[in-house]
């Protein structure tokens, strides 16, 4: 599904990405974890509503994410589907985010940071939504630094230092691993 072979990239003279390689296959959620700069932003129209958000970005040919399943999943935002981007709380703006990239009908997601700035009871939402996704088989390229969230949901691990992989598994062997925990993520 997504596939990068020896990927570099750099501000100036800083690296961030030296010869990454990764893969995503189809209904696989591969977290990548430990990059030092992860932009940021839910690029909301402030002036727009939810409802005309997930409008705009709606299919004609949607079968799967309709304006009503992004509204099942995330029910706060149809309470909130007549207020506009400048009016909703971060997790909120999260929430619509996840809900109108979802509204193009991907085969592959990249997700950054989907749990920042949301209160536990949304976190185990969005896990749940990434699981279900999972299983209709679009592929997912968490990028998360909430490392409990991402080990809950990722099939797959990478860690990112100084712009390279340096540790490649699943979540289960990485968190067994005390001393990799400690030497790339500062978890004792």
């Amino acid at each position: 599904m997504l596939k990068v072979t020896d990927i570099c990239s750099s501000y100036g003279e800083a690296k961030v990405l030296d010869q990454v390689s990764i893969h995503v296959a189809e209904g696989e959620i591969v977290a990548l974890l430990g990059i030092g700069y992860v932009p940021q932003g839910r690029r909301l129209f402030q002036s727009l509503t939810v409802l005309e958000h997930l409008q705009m970005l709606a299919r004609k040919d949607a079968a799967a994410w309709t304006v009503r399943r992004v509204f099942d999943a995330f029910p706060r935002l149809e309470e909130r589907k007549h207020h506009r981007g400048n009016q909703l709380s971060g997790g909120e703006r999260q929430m619509l985010a996840i809900g109108r990239a979802l509204m193009t009908e991907p085969r592959i997601v990249l997700m950054d940071e989907p749990t920042e700035g949301l209160a536990p009871v949304a976190v185990e939402n969005v896990e749940s939504i990434l699981a279900t996704l999972r299983q209709e088989g679009l592929g997912i390229l968490l990028v998360e630094q909430n490392l409990y969230s991402a080990m809950a949901v990722a099939d797959r691990v990478y860690i990112l230092e100084t712009g390279r992989v340096v540790w490649e598994g699943l979540p289960a062997t990485l968190m067994a691993d005390q001393d990799v925990l400690h030497q790339y993520l500062g978890i004792h």
